[in-house]
């Protein structure tokens, strides 16, 4: 989900005398190097293809579409059905898991004051292969359907799902949402859940805890009044538009001082035509306001991709530079990891979320830190870049193992950071200026001693729904994770742990890894063995 607002650390006074004698000492855990010979199981992930038509009635604040999937089983099961995510449902009233986890997690209880309007979904009537399936709630949780198939679906075959859906956008207090007539358009549509080797994973949507989806396509045909302006997962195909949003784009990059607006077609709706590839999600942003910034990127191999920012008039001044942001995290984490695979990378501004800096979907993300500075801006933004690697590329399963994208994601955000400004999004500026002018390597050791004196209770392995407030979620999920990340690096060296990343990365890009194909790739890369490592994990407490 979202970069851990330093706001919610609320860091305590033994910390800031912490803080201000920090220290340069590293800890050792005693990781042993050792060949390893491992088995490589039998790897299959189920695939689907979407074609999504939907139109936005801005007056009524919904949307009504129809969804036609084509699901892959590339399982050795022969399924009967197949349970599918209906998240809109989760607003629909105060019986939803979402609702009952706002009222239990005291920093999120403010949320529901923000409620001016619920949100369902509805209208749906399930064909496959054009015969009708029932698909029945699930008891505990409306936003889980059972689709019940006419026919087994056998190994190696694929089906063809279709619905209508109607959709009642609720008042923007999470993710889905309007604030006015600025639409945040994400987990709106029906999609089914995972199946992989350890069985379906459905699950209710929270606030706190994110997701688990299956990778495929998309083309997604938006009809909406003309004088919207979209940003969306995927390459804009509609040539007119693209065209404009790239030329208004262009000379606002090129002049940030004077923006000038995008100028809408003579026309009362227009209809916007996207695409993507290897993605397991689809979000978009309509707005009659954005400000259009855009550049292109060549990466290392020589590609180019398109670098799109939205944001909004009389918002946070430092958007201007927000196509540079995007642009060095893109580079700095193609460097690290593997080179960006998208064609297009963006980010949108949003409204202002006081529990978070932003969320992360394919290729776009909506950063909502109204009164961020350049250098907490900057890391913002590299963060939620960053997840089109630890999330995007790399699907692994957010809600049972959020340290896998959140946690390993912020340890390359500190990096950044520390790089380019000597800065830390959680320490933020209480670091004082002797700390500063330390070589990187020597600041951001100083940085993690401090942040692993930390106190919590969870282990990193906890499942994002098992943490008892915001506060532990964030310290044990972002910050110690980057912390377990960092003491992976002081034991079998810098070079090796990137070397190890990038072969992670590599072998399980557009797949589904768990902890343990993490540890697999980064024992057979690095030689070494990462038994007691990962068993930090499980541990409480400072590492």
């Amino acid at each position: 989900m979202t970069k851990m607002k330093k706001n919610l650390l609320i860091l305590t006074f033994s910390i800031l005398l912490a803080a201000c004698s920090l220290q340069l000492a590293a800890h050792k855990s005693p990781l042993i190097a050792r060949s390893s010979q491992l088995a490589a199981e039998k790897y299959w992930q189920q695939e689907v293809h979407y074609d999504i038509k939907v139109t936005l009635d801005d007056a009524a604040h919904s949307l009504k579409g129809f969804e036609t999937m084509v699901y892959s089983n590339h399982s050795p099961d022969t399924l009967r059905f197949i349970y599918v995510h209906c998240w809109p449902n989760a607003y629909k009233d105060n019986t939803t898991a979402l609702y009952r986890q706002l009222s239990q997690i005291e920093e999120r209880k403010t949320k529901l004051k923000k409620i001016r309007d619920n949100g369902y979904i509805d209208q749906l009537a399930f064909t496959v292969d054009g015969k009708n399936a029932p698909a029945e709630a699930d008891v505990q949780n409306a936003d889980i359907l059972k689709l019940t198939l006419p026919a087994a679906l056998a190994p190696g075959k694929e089906i063809t799902i279709a619905t209508p859906f109607f959709v009642k956008i609720p008042s923007y207090f999470s993710r889905l949402g309007h604030d006015g007539k600025s639409y945040m358009i994400t987990q709106w549509f029906p999609k089914p859940a995972v199946y992989d080797n350890k069985g379906w994973h459905a699950m209710p949507y929270l606030d706190q805890g994110e997701f688990y989806s299956e990778f495929g396509s998309f083309d997604v045909h938006i009809t909406l009044p003309s004088s919207y302006v979209v940003g969306a997962t995927g390459q804009l195909l509609t040539l007119a538009e693209s065209k404009a949003y790239k030329q208004t784009g262009s000379a606002n990059h090129n002049n940030p001082f004077a923006p000038i607006r995008y100028s809408p077609p003579a026309t009362i709706s227009k209809t916007l035509d996207y695409h993507a590839d290897n993605v397991h999600d689809f979000a978009w942003f309509a707005d009659q306001n954005f400000i259009i910034q855009y550049d292109t990127l060549q990466l290392a191999s020589g590609k180019i991709i398109d670098v799109f920012s939205w944001y909004r008039p009389g918002g946070n001044k430092q958007w201007m530079n927000s196509i540079s942001f995007i642009k060095d995290a893109v580079l700095h984490y193609s460097k690290w990891i593997g080179e960006y695979a998208y064609p297009m990378v963006s980010a949108v501004e949003g409204p202002g979320n006081t529990s978070s800096g932003g969320m992360e979907y394919p290729m776009i993300t909506l950063i909502t830190s109204p009164k961020a500075g350049k250098e907490e801006l900057d890391g913002v933004i590299a963060h939620e870049v960053g997840h089109n690697w630890f999330y995007g590329m790399l699907g692994s399963n957010e809600r049972e193992h959020p340290w896998m994208d959140e946690g390993i994601n912020t340890y390359y955000e500190f990096l950044y950071e520390a790089e380019k400004y000597k800065y830390n999004g959680i320490l933020g500026n209480i670091i004082p200026d002797r700390i500063k002018k330390l070589p990187t390597d020597d600041f951001l050791s100083a940085v993690y001693n401090v942040i692993n004196q930390l106190k919590t209770t969870e282990p990193v392995e906890t499942p994002a729904a098992a943490f008892p407030s915001e506060f532990e979620y964030g310290l044990v999920v972002y910050a110690k994770t980057a912390v377990w990340m960092h003491l992976l690096e002081t034991d079998i060296g810098k070079a090796k742990l990137e070397k190890g990343m990038q072969a992670y990365f590599s072998a399980w890009k557009f797949r589904h890894p768990y902890p343990e194909d993490l540890q697999a790739s980064l024992e057979q890369s690095t030689g070494s063995n990462l038994d007691h490592a990962f068993n930090m994990l499980h541990n409480t407490g400072s590492f």
